[in-house]
């Protein structure tokens, strides 16, 4: 779909900005042909004129005219001079002029008198060329007029001439320039050559005139006919569009059936992965970046699940805070001091037990001993250090600092006295002995951290607070004491206020390795 819109819009806009500059150049060379056909329009006109004006000039030598002009000066004489000067140069009126501007004779049928002569003889005679030129109103019908003067070898005489701007000149100045051109005076049309369809592009100009007013000349060029091949062009690109449309329409099916498919594979794999399934493995036999993907991600699904597999046996192994710390910090050996809180919990009567029982019914019950501890531990927050033989570690507070670590660690020893007052409930329905433990706790400032050698580590605490929590353990054993779980005074310290638990002194006792003796309650 994205190919499709970007060929579309890539089409679009090299179809608009053709067009645009099809159009705008079709404007600008109608404009181009409008003007020159304005100039045409004056150069034909100045060319007529220099005709007539060298034609106007012959006639000095004209014996008849010269004779009229010089004896009578009589009208009719005049005027069969000049018809047959106009016949000769095809002018559309001649007409002649005295010195001072008196109209002799003219070559137009009897009607208005037309001050226009006088005025070109006006300016003619005050020009260094003795020569001038002018658009008038002559009859309803528009001249262009040029004076000239009569010469026998000065001037005697002033003559006029002029031809009709008709419906004959706009045509074959249209056939010269391809413009249509219409003539008009007061909104009332002179001469017009036909135009057809009703959108131009038109230019104006004006003619002055000898009375004062003007002519208009509009210039007309048909934008139909200028367009066609613009339009025809437009017509072409469009076709081009639609099958460039098409052809990526095609593609963009052939791309996405060819991608979508091991796309949504992919993203089928990746589901699979985030929920941990890291078995699944992508089937793509390709060779592109898409293959190349999968492979990658095969094996990106073979290292999570090798980590996977390798948190699990270490979580077996060591607890899950333990594993995870192990993990993060790469096993490095070293350790921090920290305050935590030790419990010590010892199976009594295990050795006897062992006598009686077979390997593998004696595994299994110390299993289901360690498991039913294990979780009362852990659901106070405690961490199982270590299982020794028959025997439990459990730190409150370590690798994890921990909020009121001594009452956990009490917590989890009447949690762990319960469970096994319900295993052993258990046990007698199955017939067989109870079991019975002493538990140790002291809190205490101790090192805390991976110990061992670079081949093989083990996080745990040491210190002299470690050996009192085990000898705390060992104590149980008193008959004086009357104790399955022993705490010291620094634990019972450590204890959050109000202190909800039980506790029984038990005096001072003597710790092997320490020469303080140390107070303990029984819990």
């Amino acid at each position: 779909m994205v190919i499709v819109v970007l060929v579309a819009a890539a089409q679009l806009t090299g179809f608009f900005i053709v067009a645009h500059l099809h159009r705008a150049g079709a404007v600008t060379e109608m404009q181009k042909q409008l003007d020159r056909a304005a100039d045409q329009l004056i150069r034909v006109v100045a060319r007529r004129n220099d005709d007539l004006a060298r034609g106007a000039s012959a006639l000095a030598f004209d014996d008849g005219l010269r004779g009229a002009l010089a004896s009578t000066r009589d009208r009719a004489t005049l005027r069969s001079a000049l018809n047959s000067f106009q016949g000769r140069v095809d002018a559309g009126l001649v007409a002649l002029l005295s010195l001072d501007g008196e109209l002799l004779a003219e070559t137009r049928a009897a009607g208005a008198e037309f001050s226009g002569y006088r005025v070109l003889q006006q300016r003619a005679d005050q020009s260094e060329s003795a020569r001038s030129t002018g658009y008038a109103l002559v009859d309803g019908a528009l001249y262009s007029l040029v004076a000239v003067p009569l010469q026998a070898p000065d001037i005697v005489a002033w003559i006029v001439v002029g031809f009709r701007l008709d419906a004959g000149f706009v045509a074959t100045l249209k056939r010269e320039t391809g413009v249509d051109i219409a003539l008009e005076a007061n909104g009332e049309s002179l001469a017009a050559t036909p135009s057809k369809g009703t959108d131009f592009e038109i230019v104006h100009r004006r003619l002055g005139l000898l009375q004062g007013s003007a002519v208009d000349v509009v210039l007309r060029y048909s934008r139909d006919e200028k367009l066609a091949p613009a339009r025809e062009m437009e017509r072409l690109l469009w076709v081009v569009f639609a099958g460039s449309v098409l052809v990526a329409a095609l593609i963009a099916v052939a791309i996405s059936r060819g991608v979508s498919e091991p796309v949504r594979t992919l993203a089928g794999f990746t589901q699979r992965i985030a929920v941990g399934d890291y078995a699944a493995r992508v089937a793509l036999a390709r060779s592109d970046e898409l293959g190349q993907l999968a492979d990658s991600f095969n094996v990106m699904a073979a290292g999570l699940e090798e980590r996977d597999r390798i948190r699990d046996l270490l979580e077996k192994n060591v607890s899950p805070e333990v594993a995870a710390q192990l993990l993060r910090d790469g096993g490095a050996l070293g350790g921090e001091e920290r305050e935590v809180t030790i419990l010590f919990a010892d199976l009594r009567g295990f050795t006897a037990l062992s006598e009686t029982q077979s390997p593998r019914e004696l595994l299994a019950l110390l299993n289901r001993y360690l498991e039913a501890m294990s979780a009362e531990i852990e659901a106070r927050g405690g961490v199982i250090d270590k299982f020794i033989g028959d025997a439990i570690m459990a730190l409150f507070g370590a690798p994890l600092g921990q909020e009121a670590a001594a009452d956990r660690a009490l917590n989890a020893a009447v949690g762990m006295r319960e469970a096994l007052e319900r295993l052993n409930r258990t046990l007698a329905t199955e017939g067989r002995p109870p079991l019975a433990f002493g538990i140790g706790i002291n809190t205490a400032r101790v090192v805390a951290g991976n110990i061992g050698s670079k081949r093989r580590l083990n996080y745990s605490v040491i210190g002299d607070g470690v050996n009192v929590a085990s000898r705390l353990q060992s104590l149980t054993r008193v008959a004086d004491y009357d104790a399955t779980i022993i705490t010291s005074h620094a634990t019972v310290a450590a204890l959050r206020a109000p202190n909800p638990f039980t506790l029984r002194p038990l005096g001072t006792a003597a710790v092997k390795g320490r020469q303080e003796p140390v107070t303990i309650y029984a819990l």
